[in-house]
């Protein structure tokens, strides 16, 4: 609808003033709710070449619109604002001819080159936090926002498993783990290998405490540190293809994989391919080495490798170190290059928090500067990061929030909840449970999500388990209440071939026009790569459903022709809070 409206305009301001519009100067609006109307055109960008007042302008304008649109009963001027309004049976029809198409505003994927979004990226020393959490989600909706807007996605994660970090936890097992395992410990393995990371930084301190008593300066602590020189052996050893190193290194990644694959289907996250740093860096160290031979890097007189970055007004990158390891820039490199041979996306994005926004610019820019012709396919998601009430979290010094004990208390604080309210009463142990544990997710996901990635944000974990508000509980309920209401109506069918489009009223006429957006809204979403724009929405959505529940009786009307329309426009708010709650990745309930 948006769509003819402007091309209308866009028709209109040609003939009438021989003015070729632009897409800058189409603009087109909701109408404020202060005004008569369902649209607003906007006519200020035509004053200066049309010569005219915006009054009049929007006059003209109005007068064609309602001659050349059928839609368009009446329109009103106020001041640069033509306000049109839509006949009654535009919605009217737009809801008899949608309401029951459960895939409404979802666009079937094209034969395309794909979208390969990665995130997650989690190492193999710890398990999921609170951060992995935001980012798991956001990759997760946004490549589901993505495909519903009709793009090839591909969902990737690439897996930091090698590096100091990762020698740190395989040291303090070897040290002090007395042959513990996930099964012994009934820990999962992911838990039971960051338990050993902190362990390590734990006794790292305490030997610089003692190295300090001693009189060893502050800036030689690590370099005196016999823990450190360790690690450093242990990562040397494992560059080194050691025997006995990869076997533990082995040993343990398998213990945080098994551990990293519980908590992604809790979450219901799920990857088409999963890389790993341990196969990554090699080819990055390779491509760095064949752009030493092109001239396109500099190698320095201790043999390290940098890229000169001064044409692009940025210092010299560091790619390789004296010794010829590899930093984290090298493995990206590698990593960048095996997603375009495997995939040859049209865009690689990257969901990584925006402490890394310099990062990917300047992984762009090396790649450029080696002459890789699809380095602009590269985009960077950014997002904020996310805290707690108490604060930021400290993943070294174990006070860190585990994703699975965030999800636990999620669970636990929903489940009194819900028997506190009597959500769960009448249902099964199994109904309750399955109920429970969608509350649960929902409340995560949906007040995670909700929020503009861009920004930083608080997580309040009981604010977001609330059947009022702007959460997930809330949006849930109302899908449930709605499935109520159609179970007590006992119809499935409606007739609304004879509806009376004069019978509408203005409650019901929000909701509609509200309905009649969600799929731009999936568009603009898809574009802005922002899933907040979903959530809201469907906020907006069953706010004015709900509205219009407390105010007019659906079951009661001597008309029976009013019931059955407004039953089938509360199916079709039931189908598109479904549909847009998917694309967030949480579950509707038919009953609360």
């Amino acid at each position: 609808m948006e769509k003819k409206i402007l091309d209308t305009v866009k028709k209109a301001v040609k003939e009438l003033y021989a003015i070729e519009a632009t897409e800058k100067q189409l603009l087109l609006q909701k109408t404020l709710p202060d005004y008569e109307g369902d649209f607003t055109v906007v006519v200020f960008p035509f004053a200066k070449s049309a010569k005219k007042s915006p009054v009049e302008i929007g006059e003209d304008l109005g007068k064609y619109l309602k001659k050349n649109m059928d839609e368009v009963a009446d329109y009103n001027v106020i001041k640069g604002f033509l306000n049109l309004v839509f006949r009654n049976e535009v919605w009217t029809q737009f809801l008899s001819t949608n309401y029951n198409d459960e895939n409404y505003g979802i666009n079937e994927s094209q034969e395309q080159k794909p979208v390969v979004i990665e995130f997650s990226s989690p190492n193999t020393n710890k398990p999921l936090h609170l951060g992995h959490v935001r980012n798991n989600l956001l990759g997760e909706s946004v490549a589901r926002v993505m495909k519903a807007a009709g793009r090839n996605v591909k969902k990737v994660n690439l897996v930091n498993d090698r590096g100091i970090h990762i020698c740190k936890s395989m040291l303090a097992w070897q040290k002090w783990g007395e042959e513990e395992t996930p099964e012994s410990t009934g820990l999962k393995g992911d838990q039971l290998v960051g338990k050993y990371y902190v362990l390590f930084d734990q006794k790292l301190k305490e030997e610089k405490e003692t190295l300090r008593q001693q009189g060893v300066a502050e800036d030689n602590l690590d370099e005196a540190s016999e823990l450190m020189k360790q690690a450093r052996e242990m990562l040397r050893k494992w560059e080194n293809r050691d025997e006995k190193v990869l076997e533990l290194w082995k040993k343990m990644n398998n213990w945080v994989y098994e551990g990293f694959d519980e908590t992604y289907e809790r979450m219901g996250i799920s990857f088409d391919k999963v890389y790993h740093e341990s196969e990554t860096y090699l080819i990055g160290k390779q491509m760095v080495l064949e752009a030493l031979k092109r001239n396109q890097l500099e190698k320095a007189e201790d043999g390290s490798v940098w890229a000169d970055l001064s044409e692009f007004d940025l210092d010299k990158k560091l790619l390789l170190r004296k010794d010829g390891t590899s930093v984290y820039m090298t493995q990206d490199l590698g990593t960048a290059k095996l997603r375009y041979e495997d995939f040859d996306p049209s865009n690689m994005l990257y969901v990584v928090g925006n402490e890394q926004d310099y990062h990917f610019g300047v992984l762009k820019l090396v790649l450029k500067k080696m002459n890789y012709e699809w380095a602009d396919r590269i985009e960077h998601v950014s997002y904020g990061m996310v805290e707690l009430p108490d604060g930021k979290m400290k993943s070294r010094e174990g006070t860190v929030v585990d994703a699975d004990d965030l999800m636990d208390e999620m669970y636990h604080t929903a489940k009194a909840m819900t028997e506190e309210l009597g959500k769960i009463d009448g249902l099964s142990n199994a109904e309750a449970e399955n109920l429970v544990n969608m509350i649960s997710q929902g409340a995560l996901k949906y007040f995670i999500l909700k929020v503009d990635p861009k920004k930083n944000m608080l997580f309040n974990p009981e604010k977001s388990i609330n059947f009022t508000g702007n959460t997930g509980p809330f949006i849930q309920y109302t899908h449930a209440r709605i499935k109520s209401l159609l179970r007590r109506s006992g119809k499935s069918s409606f007739d609304l071939d004879a509806y009376n489009p004069e019978d509408l009223i203005l409650p019901e006429k929000d909701v509609i026009k509200k309905l009649a957006a969600y799929p731009a809204v999936v568009k603009e979403a898809a574009k802005e790569m922002s899933p907040a724009i979903v959530a809201n929405y469907t906020f907006e959505l069953v706010k004015l459903y709900n509205q219009f529940y407390q105010d007019v009786p659906v079951l009661k009307n001597d008309n029976q022709l009013v019931i059955d329309f407004r039953l089938a426009m509360s199916v079709f708010v039931a189908n598109v809070v479904r549909s847009s709650m998917a694309i967030l990745g949480i579950e509707v309930p038919e009953q609360m």
